[in-house]
């Protein structure tokens, strides 16, 4: 009797675990001990209790959805809840929800099959051959990474070159500068020196007013008509005011037409002219000294803006200011000059500008893997065109993909050594995992 009792138990207790195996699908194992049979089920959200009866009956007690997770044997497919989940175990694989409508549909969602348990169709387990395949592009992204971070560290030295070469060139403009700088005052003095001498020889050589010959000589003095010239020394026999009327026309025919030294120089004395070419000189040399003045000081500007740049905490991306990516796409080439701009240009030649380097995009806890190019044309009837660039991690510097998610708004991925990083690793294998 005693032995008829104990293999009654171990009948029962073989049933049960029997029954729970079987009944129970779609759950995770670390949830599963909550859908172990008793006489209630708590929803997962603790919003009510209800009877283990109605776990996967086909009707959405638990506003979670938490009491249909698609598991029972008996249930043909259970999608009484708009937001239940089926879990794929998927061994070999990665594992992973999807919705319960889709248990029992005739497509095989879990690579193991789990999901088609109750249907005709026949779902082959292909888990381990992904689960190879998976592990194989890890694998080749692992050492794609390991790569990226020793040419990551060329990149780095290759930066600090740059850079010095960059603040070298900075202190010798800035010398140059200096040295124009004082030019620039010496050449206006001289200038001033020579209109001065001009001046003081223009006055020195000046003749009297009165000696009209004199003045023809060195002023080209054409006289008007045929004009006789008065005698101031002889006394005149007419007075009165007939005598004023006359002296004031004589003095209005007699009276020269002046023509600026500068307009008439082969005319003018050669003490003048010699003065006029010193002025002429001393003009031209200011204006030459000027404008390579402004040049320098313009290339100073557009140094300091560069060196501004955030190139990263070891200037790992320096060495992008020297390089432009281009990439084609459909009737459009597209280049990116990093810290630069961006454009895009059409098959006949036309180019649009689609932003200028506006800064890091990047959360503070990856602040270099976005780049934002904004202010560029304006689209028609719509808003300036921008672009943002994605930093990945690769063994080459190019871009791998172009995209327009939105008008006027565009998309880049620029893959670089410089983007590589021990974070990098560790995403990589823990996406895997």
């Amino acid at each position: 009797m005693e032995l008829l009792f104990q293999l009654i138990l171990a009948f029962l207790l073989f049933s049960e675990c029997f029954i729970e195996t079987k009944k129970i699908r779609g759950v995770s194992m670390s949830y599963r001990r909550l859908y172990r049979e008793r006489k209630s089920f708590l929803c997962m959200d603790g919003s009510r209790l209800i009877p283990f009866s109605q776990v996967n009956d086909d009707y959405c007690d638990c506003a979670d959805g938490s009491d249909e997770p698609g598991g029972l044997i008996s249930v043909s497919g259970t999608a009484a809840c708009h937001n239940g989940r089926f879990y794929c175990m998927n061994l070999g694989f990665r594992p992973h929800y999807i919705p319960s409508s889709r248990v029992n549909d005739g497509i095989c969602d879990c690579c193991d099959g789990s999901d088609e348990f109750a249907s005709r169709m026949q779902c082959s387990n292909k888990c381990r051959m992904l689960g190879q395949k998976e592990r194989r592009e890890l694998e080749e992204r692992m050492k794609a990474v390991n790569e990226g971070l020793l040419l990551k560290k060329e990149l780095i030295e290759e930066g600090a070159l740059i850079w010095q070469e960059k603040q070298t060139q900075l202190s010798q403009l800035q010398k140059m500068s200096e040295d124009l700088r004082i030019k620039v005052a010496d050449y206006r003095k001289r200038k001033l020196r020579a209109e001065a001498e001009k001046e003081r020889l223009e006055k020195a050589v000046k003749p009297d007013h009165n000696s009209v010959g004199d003045q023809s000589q060195w002023l080209g003095v054409v006289p008007r008509g045929s004009r006789t010239r008065v005698d101031k020394d002889k006394p005149s026999v007419i007075h009165g005011k007939e005598q004023e009327e006359k002296t004031e026309i004589q003095q209005g025919q007699n009276d020269p037409v002046r023509t600026p030294p500068h307009e008439n120089p082969d005319k003018l004395p050669p003490v003048i002219r010699a003065a006029q070419g010193a002025v002429d000189s001393a003009v031209a040399e200011l204006q030459k000294v000027e404008e390579a003045y402004d040049t320098v000081q313009m290339e100073i500007r557009e140094l300091k803006e560069k060196l501004d740049i955030d190139y990263g905490p070891e200037r790992e991306f320096v060495f992008l200011l020297s390089r432009c990516v281009q990439m084609a796409v459909s009737e459009y080439t597209y280049t990116l000059c990093p810290f630069s701009q961006v454009t895009q240009k059409n098959n006949l030649g036309s180019e649009v500008m689609l932003g200028k380097w506006g800064g890091w995009l990047g959360r503070s806890d990856s602040p270099y893997r976005q780049m934002k190019y904004d202010e560029g044309e304006a689209c028609w009837q719509g808003p300036k065109r921008s672009t943002v660039v994605s930093l990945v991690c690769g063994t080459e510097t190019d871009l791998k993909s172009v995209k327009e998610p939105s008008k006027c708004l565009y998309t880049m991925e620029l893959q670089t050594p410089a983007a590589c990083s021990l974070n990098t690793q560790q995403r990589s294998v823990h996406s895997e995992l």
